[in-house]
């Protein structure tokens, strides 16, 4: 039976993780994210994705130092990063880089000790040819920071605060995985052939720059920027609904009743209320944009997605458009990772068929 795109059809049983958009569930190995996330970090929910457990204390320290370690690249990934044009994007210089690591040392160590390795090198990679296309000198690793922290000082060469290290990682914990979606269905593709996992990562990374799947907040945050205040948000919106405007971050393809990665988001959000202009004014909206939504399309159920804190977030750190996909992306090698391994432990290499509708 032909399904365009494969929609609705089961192509992989997996252990990692579960969407159920008709609920609202959202679980990473069984356990629900609204459950899991907000106790523990980056890290530990790293370690929980690849591994089907929480770390032990010994395990989180060895995660921890090896992912400080994977922060320096290898001289001859430097250099190809170093040889790409400024124009080139940022998603591109990471599929570029990436692919670079297929040498030899890196071959040799196990799927796990490589995954660790892609996952630290991802923000070093984005962070360095952000900084040179903006023509300022690469800023090296700072190896008292955990791996979000260390990633917004590459950027900037400023220490981030707590409340921005703490929403960003909120954010992306909530997003290293979600099912079998474009790209990670493209890494497990890929290593189905029993090619490397950086070969799969290579596929995935170049799967996520499409703007159908990784596609930028922006629009979020172009809505956040023209209400401006929390006393416009009545007039702003009333006058893009009469408009019949799209209101961006408000729906999802998927989940039927809210996105249980935003309900986090905007609980971490609404406790840090009075800390961040940004982050306050997302919060406030989104009460008085529903209720709108109510009114003007009744029964439409339109929830805010994760895009729409996401936006809030990264526009509270300043984080530039051209940075929100490979952000994201540093996130969702944790899933890609995980499902490539897995792939590996009962493979079948992925062979669908085709129907020729051609001239006879």
């Amino acid at each position: 039976m032909f399904s365009k795109g494969l929609k609705d059809v089961v192509a992989v049983q997996t252990h990692i993780a579960s969407v159920d958009g008709e609920i609202g569930e959202l679980r990473y190995r069984g356990v629900l994210v609204n459950e899991l996330i907000p106790a523990h970090s980056f890290e530990e929910i790293a370690y929980f994705i690849w591994h089907g457990e929480l770390p032990t204390e010994q395990n989180l320290k060895y995660l921890e130092n090896e992912l400080r370690k994977g922060r320096d690249l290898p001289s001859h990934v430097q250099t190809v990063l170093d040889a790409l044009p400024m124009d080139v994007s940022i998603m591109d210089a990471l599929r570029t880089a990436v692919s670079a690591f297929c040498h030899t040392h890196f071959l040799t160590k196990s799927m796990n000790e490589q995954a660790i390795i892609l996952t630290a090198a991802m923000p070093v990679i984005a962070a360095r040819h952000y900084r040179k296309q903006q023509g300022v000198a690469a800023i090296n690793p700072n190896p008292q920071l955990s791996h979000i922290a260390n990633y917004l000082w590459m950027l900037t060469g400023k220490i981030p605060t707590s409340i921005q290290v703490e929403a960003l990682e909120t954010y992306l914990t909530l997003t290293m995985e979600h099912g079998l979606n474009a790209a990670t269905f493209a890494a497990r593709v890929t290593i189905s052939t029993e090619s490397d996992l950086t070969a799969a990562i290579t596929s995935a990374i170049g799967t996520m720059k499409g703007p159908l799947h990784g596609g930028a907040p922006s629009g979020v945050i172009a809505l956040l920027e023209e209400i401006g205040t929390q006393e416009h948000i009545k007039q702003v919106v009333e006058g893009k609904l009469q408009r019949k405007e799209k209101l961006m971050g408000f729906g999802h393809r998927i989940y039927k009743t809210e996105d249980p990665r935003s309900i986090l988001l905007r609980d971490k959000c609404t406790s840090m209320y009075g800390q961040d202009a940004w982050l306050d004014l997302a919060t406030v909206a989104e009460k008085e944009i529903t209720t709108l939504l109510e009114q003007y399309k009744p029964g439409r159920k339109l929830y805010t997605n994760v895009e729409y804190y996401a936006a809030a977030i990264m526009r509270s750190i300043d984080m530039p458009p051209a940075l929100f996909t490979p952000t994201f992306s540093m996130a969702r090698i944790i899933g890609w990772t995980a499902h490539a391994i897995e792939q590996l432990q009962d493979n079948t290499i992925f062979r669908p068929q085709s129907e020729y509708i051609g001239n006879k």
